[in-house]
């Protein structure tokens, strides 16, 4: 007689359970390695599902990984919300740029998506613009309101689009994540860079 192979269910408290477990063990795991040297076996493994079971929860890898970004995704933007609060003058527009590098240096993961732009793509192919369009609001939108707030009030260049003047903050980013290249003076270039950006800015 053929054995008929029933899925699992899983009772509300173990999906919770395992679910954040996943997220736990991939957070770890693509912060280290990322996403594509990463396999299957390594995420259910530390969890204690199958890979059959991995697909009751996530599509693919590249849905979890989006999943990670958005759970991780306040926790980053904290700090940068704070400085957001301050008018968007010179000394604001430093502590928005120091903020930024900030998370940067201390984040690992947000780090390796500006430094592996790779797999950002290849989450966007498999999951689409629409889902990634989640985490937008989070990390962007709050900065793109804060540039054209301070347009209107007439503090900020108003010949500079908004969009690019996210970019235009970004720059200093760059700086942290060649930080090696700029030793032993990081700390004075980093902070003449982000005043002299800001002094741009300004009408």
């Amino acid at each position: 007689m053929e054995e008929v192979i029933m899925a699992v269910a899983f009772t509300p408290v173990e999906r919770e359970r395992i679910e954040s477990a996943l997220l736990d063990t991939a957070e770890e795991l693509f912060t280290t390695q990322g996403l594509k040297k990463t396999a299957l076996d390594e995420l259910v493994g530390p969890v204690g599902i199958s890979k059959g079971s991995f697909y009751a929860f996530y599509d693919s890898k590249e849905a979890l990984y989006l999943e990670v970004m958005l759970r991780r995704a306040p926790r980053v933007t904290a700090p940068v919300s704070a400085a957001l609060a301050r008018p968007a003058d010179e000394e604001g527009l430093i502590a928005v740029m120091h903020a930024i590098t900030d998370v940067l240096a201390d984040d690992p993961l947000y780090r390796r998506l500006l430094t592996q732009p790779a797999e950002l793509d290849a989450v966007t192919r498999r999951v689409g613009a629409e889902q990634i369009a989640r985490v937008t609001p989070l990390l962007v939108t709050p900065l793109l309101d804060y540039l054209v707030a301070g347009q209107r009030a007439g503090v900020l260049v108003d010949d500079i689009a908004p969009e690019a003047m996210v970019g235009v903050l970004r720059v200093a980013g760059l700086l942290t994540m060649h930080r090696d290249r700029f030793e032993p003076g990081y700390e004075q270039v980093l902070a003449a860079t982000i005043r002299t950006t800001a002094r741009g800015l300004l009408r």
